[in-house]
């Protein structure tokens, strides 16, 4: 069984979420659950849960302020919230689990389902480094974990010059740094990086703008990248790629 607890200042969000824990997670045994950070922090010191199921708005200390209170956060940490966009992309840069209010089932048993298959603790503290410096800059989600077969790594989202699709891994290229094969998508990186500084101009590849040498002319044509490698542009793309550039 795994343990877990719900750090929730709704009543009604806190009944709902161990109803749905009790009848589709059967693998999920609850030990607590509190009403406020000040409990939540006496219930993880307590039952040293392998989950935390954390909403993010609380009165008085909010979520994010009660993790900044944890000497140790060795357990896997999922968040819960009803609203704030910027909060949810901050969340998925770090690479956390969230559940959007009301809980659905599904994405539930997929987030259960996630944490069974990790043999650690999902790097909690490095995660939330980067998420807390990220929600400090809201002006740019600056920092970005990405998963490798070995574990999480972190980034500086700057410093990402071109990233290319190898099935369903994702190739990234550095500035002064070596390739790195990324464990997710080109797709789910293409959701979760910003549109005014990323774009991609061909199904195999994503380009930071920033980082573009020349444009070379052809039937969709090439980009050359300050690092010399060569993207190609779809014919489909090369009109977009062409009033982008100016």
């Amino acid at each position: 069984m795994i343990t877990a607890i719900i750090i929730d200042d709704e009543l009604k969000g806190r009944i709902a979420l161990r109803q749905k824990l009790k009848d589709y997670c059967p693998d999920v045994s609850l030990v607590g659950e509190a009403g406020d950070g000040a409990e939540g922090l006496r219930l993880i010191s307590q039952h040293l849960p392998e989950i935390v199921f954390l909403d993010i708005e609380m009165p008085m200390m909010n979520g994010f302020e009660m993790l900044q209170q944890l000497p140790r956060k060795n357990f896997h940490l999922i968040f819960t919230t009803a609203y704030d966009q910027y909060a949810i992309k901050a969340i998925r840069f770090a690479a956390f689990d969230y559940l959007l209010k009301p809980v659905d089932i599904a994405e539930l048993q997929t987030a259960i389902e996630k944490i069974k298959n990790e043999r650690q603790q999902g790097n909690t503290t490095a995660k939330l480094e980067v998420l807390e410096h990220n929600l400090k800059n809201k002006h740019s989600l600056g920092k970005i974990a990405i998963p490798t077969m070995d574990g999480l790594l972190f980034f500086n989202v700057s410093d990402i010059i071109h990233m290319e699709a190898q099935s369903n891994y994702t190739v990234f290229s550095f500035v002064n740094r070596p390739k790195l094969t990324a464990s997710k998508t080109l797709k789910d990186f293409e959701e979760l990086l910003p549109a005014s500084d990323f774009f991609r101009p061909h199904h195999s590849h994503i380009i930071n703008l920033q980082f573009i040498k020349r444009y070379i002319k052809g039937d969709g044509g090439q980009i050359e990248m300050q690092n010399g490698e060569y993207v190609d542009v779809s014919r489909k793309k090369k009109e977009e790629f062409l009033k982008l550039i100016g």
